[in-house]
């Protein structure tokens, strides 16, 4: 048994809060923070004194607040994951770049021009677009971006980056819809 796997947490109101390992989410539940919802009732998780079915899903006890302004932040992480891990300017991926080559974030208006670092001023680029870009604008240097930049919804962010199961995946489509569900699974 893999303790190590991941088990979805949902917050009391059933919203999908993060993914946690297994480990946690049984010390959640043996500590009466959590409860379980989904569980593998085949493969138990056992110690000297107790079996418990392996958690594939638990919901929070309490409800925990999360902030708009920790689910807007800009990372790279979420960026890369947002334009598909593709230069927004030549279209070339991670797996297409040379070995000194990497993915950074361009500012599509320069912070020295007045830009932000918001998701509508940021894209993912390759090294050798933004070092071809520089302090200028897309149009000053003959440059067309594939896709405008958008603030994505939050949860598009959130879960871009695990894989799901599908039962775990019932309930991120039973809180937030069908719609981004499949939109998920095409980040996936």
């Amino acid at each position: 048994m893999n303790v190590n796997s991941r088990c979805l947490t949902l917050n009391a109101s059933f919203e999908p809060l993060t993914m946690v390992p297994v480990r946690r989410a049984l010390r959640l539940v043996l500590d009466s923070k959590a409860e379980l919802v989904e569980a593998d009732e085949k493969r138990a998780v056992r110690s000297v004194r107790i079996s418990l079915p392996r958690p594939l899903v638990i919901r929070l006890v309490r409800f925990i607040h999360v902030p708009r302004k920790f689910r807007r932040q800009v990372t790279n992480t979420f960026l890369f994951a947002r334009d598909d891990y593709a230069c927004q300017y030549c279209g070339r991926t991670q797996r297409q770049l040379r070995t000194r080559e990497c993915l950074t974030r361009d500012h599509v208006v320069p912070l020295s021009q007045g830009g932000t670092n918001g998701w509508t001023n940021v894209v993912t680029s390759c090294s050798s677009c933004n070092i071809r870009k520089a302090n200028r604008l897309p149009r000053e240097c003959g440059m067309r971006l594939r896709s405008h930049p958008h603030e994505p919804h939050f949860v598009h962010l959130s879960w871009a980056l695990r894989r799901l199961t599908p039962i775990q995946a019932k309930y991120i489509g039973m809180f937030y819809g069908a719609d981004t569900l499949s939109e998920l699974r095409r980040l996936g």
